[in-house]
């Protein structure tokens, strides 16, 4: 189940044929890169089917990876790929969506979408047209239609820490209203990075004081959401997955347009960009 967003696309049209040599060069130069974040989640989209090794949906797959790698110095952090594999009535589309974490715009962003991808296409989901991949600092999307703008409700996760976190330390709506406030923040902050358009930049990090406990939070939207889709979506997963993380001390909620987080301990530095200290 998806669900429209008005949104401005940024996207790269890329040719489809690739020759054999420089998809051999492409996968050997992903499987020395080092990986700098953890892996946390993937999921093969198998109702969307699979396509033949060799095939020129494949290696429109390859082709569009090559041309994110290309361009390592990209610090937006956000881009959408396609290719056309069919001419005639019902083409087959090839799409590629990444999104980065904020504060890990530049090289970081493209190791990871490059890792991220290979991944994808070699050990985790391969020949399957549809599929998606969590990191730390990024998730990667392969899809065999567009998916660009849309709110997805099915797929995602929970990760939460062990132990419990006691009602008088800090309570459970407490948290949420912290987590509100970081989605406020996150959609009526400019993002400075893209020049001549006034968007939202759909992150946001901090903490808060409570009693003798610091929290600290970050929430972000895929950026091909508008301030009132992102809202949406974190107001949807907060509400979905209460039960999931209600009593932990910890949580991480994943999907491919929304995700949050909250811990005890400081995960992303107070130096990186739309981070803020809320008053007690």
């Amino acid at each position: 189940m998806h669900s429209s967003s008005s949104v401005s696309k940024r996207l790269i049209l890329v040719p489809i044929l690739v020759v054999v040599a420089t998809q051999l060069l492409f996968l050997r130069s992903v499987s020395s890169l080092n990986l700098t974040n953890a892996y946390l989640q993937h999921k093969c989209l198998v109702n969307q089917g699979k396509y033949k090794p060799g095939s020129d949906y494949e290696k429109a797959l390859i082709d569009i990876i090559q041309g994110f790698s290309d361009k390592p110095k990209d610090s937006y952090g956000f881009r959408t790929g396609f290719g056309v594999t069919a001419y005639g009535k019902e083409p087959d589309i090839v799409a590629i969506t990444f999104q980065c974490r904020i504060d890990s715009r530049g090289p970081k962003c493209a190791s990871c979408i490059v890792t991220a991808s290979s991944e994808l296409l070699r050990k985790k989901c391969p020949k399957d047209k549809g599929a998606l991949i969590w990191y730390d600092q990024c998730l990667v999307e392969f899809s065999s239609f567009d998916t660009t703008g849309q709110i997805n409700y099915d797929d995602n996760f929970c990760l939460t820490s062990a132990k419990n976190l006691s009602n008088d330390v800090i309570n459970f709506f407490d948290r949420v209203a912290f987590l509100s406030n970081l989605t406020k923040l996150a959609v009526t902050k400019i993002d400075k990075k893209i020049e001549g358009v006034k968007k939202p930049v759909l992150y946001s990090a901090g903490e808060r004081r409570f009693g003798r406990n610091n929290l600290y939070g970050m929430v972000q939207c895929s950026a091909d959401l508008s301030g009132r889709g992102c809202e949406e979506c974190i107001s949807y997963y907060l509400t979905h997955f209460q039960e999931c993380w209600k009593p932990k001390q910890g949580v991480r909620v994943l999907s491919r347009s929304c995700s949050y987080r909250y811990e005890l301990y400081p995960f992303i530095s107070a130096k990186s960009p739309y981070y803020t200290k809320f008053l007690k």
